[in-house]
């Protein structure tokens, strides 16, 4: 548990806004808003109602107070690279979890329009199990668990959110630019066994940051938000407080 001590807000606290990955909303960090929420302003932003990277992102912005701590996973990360392109001096500090800076593949964009298609046709269960199951998360107690809130979350955003989400994936741009110009103070975290996302990625935006720490997150995978939120959390105090 993170000491009491730890918590205790300094003047001016950012505000907090999480970006939850995709076919996710703030279930994916309620361990996190619930031990971030007694001591500053927590804010889960939505981001499925547009179909591009910088929509989304000017959505956010736009809903979102003059200046602030941002945290994202996975196409949250995605996101919030891109609010920091539009509007770094608006971000105090970063926290990039389980995501990737490079624009996607060709063959992973080519991937995806099978499964738009199948979720078009009424089969956003099975579109979202099939590629949870073995990509998402490490063999746990918490696993069924995690993946009954996963497939929860995914059938009350629906089947529109899917193709918007999607799309925006599809079309991202890549972040390498965006990373080397930001000196606010980052934390780079990813579980240790995430298959979407490796280690290895985040070792190159740590790398790219001009002012980050890395994270890695042991018998973690994609989510350690929920798989291991002692650890998530610590971290995160840490990164929020100094």
């Amino acid at each position: 548990m993170t000491p009491l001590a730890q918590l205790i807000p300094a003047k001016d606290l950012e505000p907090l806004i999480l970006l939850p990955g995709m076919m996710c909303d703030a279930r994916l960090f309620a361990p996190q808003i619930a031990l971030f929420s007694g001591v500053r302003a927590v804010h889960c932003a939505p981001i499925g109602q547009a179909d591009n990277m910088a929509d989304i992102a000017r959505d956010v912005l736009a809903n979102a107070p003059p200046y602030f701590a941002l945290a994202g996973l996975s196409m949250g990360g995605i996101v919030a690279m891109e609010i920091v392109r539009q509007a770094p001096e608006r971000v105090r500090r970063l926290c990039l979890m389980d995501t990737n800076h490079r624009a996607e593949t060709a063959e992973r964009q080519a991937l995806r329009e099978p499964q738009i298609d199948a979720v078009r046709g009424g089969q956003l269960y099975s579109v979202m199990r099939d590629e949870m199951k073995p990509n998402y998360l490490v063999d746990s107690d918490r696993k069924p668990a995690i993946l009954d809130t996963c497939m929860d979350m995914a059938e009350a955003l629906g089947a529109g959110i899917f193709e918007n989400q999607s799309r925006a994936l599809q079309k991202r741009r890549d972040q390498t630019d965006t990373l080397k110009s930001f000196t606010g103070q980052t934390l780079v975290l990813c579980g240790r066994h995430d298959l979407l996302c490796p280690v290895s990625r985040h070792e190159e935006m740590r790398a790219l940051l001009p002012n980050a720490a890395l994270a890695v997150i042991e018998n973690a995978g994609h989510l350690p938000t929920l798989e291991q939120p002692d650890a998530t959390n610590g971290f995160m105090t840490h990164w929020l407080n100094n």
